[in-house]
């Protein structure tokens, strides 16, 4: 039995070629419906039909909460129960986090990440008529702002903190990349009247109940924006805790793999951004050559690893073009909260040297998100690594480890 954890593009692909190579197939996801974030609500492309033509692959909804690589069993929950799956190979497909940058402000109900006001939009807020700020880095703000257009939202500008340079030697050297130029095209076209200005960065948000009007600053010049949303986002960043709760090593680009997508624990491989964040189309060819070689078909996986290193290129592209100015991390002031849930400020955290110190003596890092907001700030502005996963990696009900009780259960599947 593999077992596919995400259902997102890598994983989608590594479960659809897994199953094609004839091999028993669960594929572990969290969303009522495959296709992860950027396939949400999408079901008309070819994997997914794939996945239909593919054959009986259970799709079981729930959340990994823990796992063991020695004796390979996942602990999984669902609304109803929790039961250990256990497995023969495991793909680990679990994607990437938006990074959140804390600024004066940004805990105002209304200032989000881009693909958070995207996944609510999908859930069924309504945006028609909303005045929107898109500022942060990177070509997921284009692909954001056209889509809350599309919506009816009034997008106001979209501020990139890259430099104007760096975008136009995105655009040349995109060349290698037609497919992608194309759409960046199509998706800048589609904002017709929205301006996009480089070297801009946010300052800070102010409002009373939730956010009203928002300040950035391009070069010497401040100015400010009345608006409804502010859709801030600063990039990606790999999943790793399940990886990092299983013992697979990583490092600061992600999982790391071999070749043939198996990580440093025997029977682990990973897939997609969890390994480094560089786009679907990467994602899907990394997905491919993880099902095929945990299916045992090294040789259709080898055959892959041409268009695996074409498709990297242009994740370093990305790395390269949008890097984090050093100069975000001034954003925060003394009283900028950086951990949401503990209520934990800049002026506290700067008081500690190491993400184990600022835990003892803050809690940050240990309330319900389990750092999964506070660790990437952590890491921009300190260069901390939180090195002390535990599990559950997720929220989860004490029920759920009582494996064999009333709430829980064990599924022997493989």
């Amino acid at each position: 039995m593999i077992v596919v954890a995400g259902a997102g593009p890598a994983g989608i692909a590594a479960a659809v070629r897994a199953r094609e190579s004839g091999a028993d197939v669960t594929i572990v996801d969290d969303n009522a419906s495959p296709g992860g974030q950027i396939w949400r609500g999408q079901q008309d492309s070819k994997w997914f039909r794939r996945l239909r033509d593919a054959g009986p692959a259970l799709i079981q909804r729930g959340q990994i909460v823990s796992g063991d690589a020695s004796i390979r069993t996942l602990l999984v929950e669902t609304p109803e129960r929790a039961f250990e799956l256990r497995y023969d190979e495991l793909i680990l497909a679990t994607g990437a986090r938006e990074l959140f940058l804390p600024f004066p402000g940004w805990t105002l109900p209304g200032v989000m990440g881009v693909g958070g006001l995207q996944a609510m939009a999908k859930s069924g807020l309504p945006l028609r008529g909303k005045r929107i700020l898109v500022a942060g880095s990177g070509p997921l703000l284009l692909a954001g702002a056209c889509y809350f257009r599309e919506r009816g939202a009034h997008v106001l500008r979209i501020a990139e903190q890259a430099s104007r340079a760096a975008l136009i030697g995105f655009a040349l050297r995109l060349a290698r990349h037609p497919g992608k130029l194309a759409q960046a095209a199509r998706l800048r076209f589609g904002l017709p009247m929205v301006p996009v200005q480089t070297d801009c960065r946010v300052e800070r948000a102010e409002g009373g109940t939730r956010v009203e009007e928002v300040h950035l600053r391009q070069g010497n010049r401040t100015f400010a924006e009345r608006i409804d949303y502010a859709a801030i986002g600063w990039g990606l960043r790999p999943n790793t805790q399940l990886a990092a709760l299983l013992g697979c090593a990583a490092d600061s680009s992600g999982v790391r793999v071999d070749e043939s997508q198996r990580t440093s624990v025997r029977r682990v491989y990973a897939a997609g951004e969890c390994t480094g964040v560089g786009g679907v189309d990467l994602s899907l060819i990394e997905g491919e050559i993880a099902g095929l070689a945990a299916a045992g078909e090294f040789s259709a996986a080898g055959a892959l690893l041409r268009r695996r290193e074409q498709a990297r290129h242009f994740g370093q592209l990305l790395a390269e073009t949008f890097a984090l100015r050093e100069d975000l991390r001034d954003l925060p002031q003394t009283d900028t909260i950086v951990c949401r849930c503990e209520d934990v400020s800049f002026g506290q955290l700067r008081a500690h040297a190491s993400f184990r110190a600022a835990k003892l003596h803050t809690r940050c890092g240990m309330g319900p998100c389990q750092g999964r907001i506070c660790g990437g700030a952590a890491e921009f502005l300190f260069g901390w690594k939180d090195e002390s996963v535990r599990p559950p990696v997720l929220p989860a009900r004490i029920g759920s480890f009582v494996v064999g009780g009333g709430d829980g259960g064990t599924e022997p599947v493989g």
